[in-house]
């Protein structure tokens, strides 16, 4: 009897691709029209997630805080991708270190965390110009977030280097974003472009394929203008509005599939000057839960909220202007400092009412650090430091150029002239048509004379000879993220007048503040010399080591007025004592260097120092210590060697 042939090895392999082909096709994320529900590989399905920006948080800290995101009982994670955050110039891109956008996706993947990506490319989120790059505005007449070719065409240009890098990372591709938001809550601005936002969607599907869930997110005086046919629709709403009323709307535009609410407010943002903003852990959990029994898929913005380092922080325009404190803390569920806060376990419980947690404790709050005071030593004036901060030189010009016609996309510009007559008699100094944006330090020959402020009736009063050097410090407290979000131009718009004169031939010297902190300063440490009595802008710095045990810790500066923080060279951010709410400043334990290695401190104090110029470090933050809140705002504006630890905000 003949044996029979054992099967060959291309037989055996043909079975097996024919096994596994169905679960590749299953692998899915679709809407259910007819049951009103998503289905993931064909299974019931509701995502129940939390909002992180990878942007905010150090990247050595994103495993940590996607870990107990998980642990929480989420199953996804909501993120933007700010555009200015990876094209710092046209046509230049960084895709490193902290801006290393797939490493998260890959960090997300390993904490088994399922990624809704929202690329804008505007995405408001409270950070600078709404992540659109400033560099837009070199081309003073363009119209931001329409049709109009100037921006069209860098938005295609910059989703044709960012959307290929994602399509790997699509659920039916075997990665973890199961749906892309298209713009952000465009309903909420002026244009009402559907021209501009058919363009984005067919740019989506053209790059990224049909497969992939497209969608649009409103609030529900948005969703007219926001939504289009073919995108699914979306909306938010925090724990005080009215859920029937808000998803009954949402209705009309989207009749069938799954409710959606893509930003439940587990907290809000601060402004400088305004209180600490909370919500209050029943309203939040109450709300979570009436949603989730209707079978409505959640994202709670924000479930981490982390921190504007730098120069990030976006602003406001409700009447007036509002910049956003450096703290995101947000009141969120994870605090600032990465620890689980009451509201997280509150939240958690809910969410184990309706699907299955992982097991396990959360990790306990990370090791906080006290240590001072310490005395800071004066360096010297700003301008005394002025070749270094701008050693191209300055830019010359009949009338004062804007930021962004000089190139300067945020921090400091200074621009100088000088009298071309003598003031006898002290006389009025101001910017008119509110032409201040943001901030204006004056100095009359070195000798700082005061403030003027974006929004507010306010004059200086200057006298001088001919001759006499007039500098002015300009601060770009970050550009509007919100609101009508128009062309948020900074610097000087308007010439100044002294008296009733028009002041001409400007120098405007763009500054850059990180390099000299971060090379100049630690070269010329031991070669200082030292400096005179300070007035205005003037540098601090001081070293201390750390003996024992490194932890997270808050950098308190009692006294102090206002002005920007480094820590080894690192751009902390913002610090605004003298009208808060924001007292402290988080400070990761990775920026710290251990076993008595030296730390650097610098500041740059813009206005006033106080008597003991100290600060302390301390193991609790303190974000709601408000101490000045009167403004008059303008009528008319009815509205040793060592390689620095590389985290976000540079």
């Amino acid at each position: 009897m003949a044996h029979k042939k054992p099967p060959c090895l291309l037989s055996r392999l043909l079975l097996l691709l024919t096994l596994l082909l169905p679960q590749a096709d299953a692998r899915s994320f679709v809407v259910d029209w007819e049951q009103d529900r998503f289905l993931l590989d064909g299974v019931p399905f509701r995502y129940v997630s939390g909002s992180l920006h990878y942007f905010r948080v150090p990247r050595v800290l994103w495993a940590d805080r996607l870990f107990k995101m998980r642990l929480s009982g989420l199953n996804a994670v909501q993120l933007y991708v700010p555009w200015n955050y990876h094209e710092p110039q046209p046509g230049v891109y960084n895709f490193n270190g902290s801006r290393d956008l797939l490493a998260f996706l890959n960090e997300a993947a390993i904490a088994n965390l399922l990624v809704i990506l929202r690329p804008g490319p505007y995405i408001c989120a409270e950070w600078e110009m709404g992540g659109l790059p400033s560099w837009l505005l070199r081309k003073p007449k363009i119209h931001l977030r329409t049709s109009d070719p100037d921006f069209l065409a860098a938005v295609d240009s910059w989703f044709n280097v960012l959307l290929p890098k994602i399509y790997p990372f699509l659920y039916h591709n075997g990665g973890n974003i199961i749906s892309i938001q298209v713009e952000n809550e465009y309903g909420s601005y002026k244009a009402c472009d559907f021209s501009y936002m058919r363009h984005l969607a067919g740019l989506f599907r053209a790059l990224l394929g049909d497969e992939i869930l497209l969608f649009t997110t409103d609030g529900p005086e948005g969703l007219k203008c926001g939504s289009l046919p073919g995108l699914y629709a979306t909306v938010d709403f925090g724990p005080a509005d009215n859920m029937t009323k808000i998803f009954s709307l949402l209705r009309k535009y989207e009749p069938h599939g799954p409710l959606v609410n893509s930003e439940y407010y587990t907290g809000w943002l601060d402004y400088w000057g305004h209180n600490h903003s909370t919500r209050s852990i029943p309203a939040v959990t109450r709300g979570l839960e009436n949603m989730l029994k209707l079978g409505a898929s959640v994202n709670m913005y924000m479930f981490h909220g982390g921190t504007n380092f730098g120069y990030w922080n976006g602003a406001d325009e409700k009447g007036h202007f509002l910049p956003i404190t450096t703290s995101y803390d947000y009141d969120a569920p994870i605090s600032e400092a990465g620890d689980p806060m009451p509201k997280l376990f509150a939240l958690r419980n809910v969410i184990s009412k309706f699907q299955e947690i992982p097991l396990g404790p959360l990790p306990p709050p990370s090791p906080k650090m006290a240590l001072g005071p310490l005395t800071l030593h004066l360096d010297g004036d700003m301008l005394i430091f002025l070749d270094a901060l701008c050693p191209q030189g300055p830019i010359h010009s009949i009338l004062p150029m804007t930021f962004e016609a000089v190139k300067q996309d945020r921090g400091f510009v200074l621009y100088r002239t000088y009298l071309s007559y003598t003031v006898f008699e002290p006389t009025p100094f101001w910017v008119p048509n509110n032409g201040v944006h943001d901030r204006a330090y004056v100095m009359v020959d070195g000798v700082f004379q005061g403030v003027l402020e974006r929004n507010m009736e306010h004059k200086l009063f200057l006298m001088g000879k001919i001759g006499t050097q007039l500098d002015i410090l300009l601060e770009n407290m970050g550009r509007l993220s919100f609101g009508s979000n128009h062309s948020d131009f900074k610097g000087l718009l308007e010439p100044p007048v002294l008296g009733k004169t028009i002041l001409t031939q400007w120098m405007m010297f763009p500054l850059k503040i990180d390099n000299l902190v971060k090379w100049w300063f630690p070269l010329q440490w031991q070669k200082r010399e030292q400096p005179t009595a300070p007035s205005g802008p003037t540098f601090y710095s001081t070293t201390f080591p750390i003996s024992g045990l490194v932890g997270d810790t808050f950098l308190y500066l009692p006294g102090w007025t206002k002005g920007q923080v480094w820590i080894n060279g690192f751009n902390l951010g913002r610090y605004w004592t003298k009208r808060g709410p924001q007292q402290t400043l988080y400070v990761p334990r990775p920026l710290l260097f251990s076993k008595g290695a030296i730390n650097k401190i610098t500041l740059l104090e813009l206005e006033s120092v106080p008597p003991q110029p100290q600060i302390q470090f301390l193991d609790k933050p303190i974000l709601n210590s408000t101490l000045h809140r009167t403004y008059l705002y303008l009528a008319s504006d009815t509205r040793s060697t060592y390689e620095p630890m590389e985290l976000s905000g540079h």
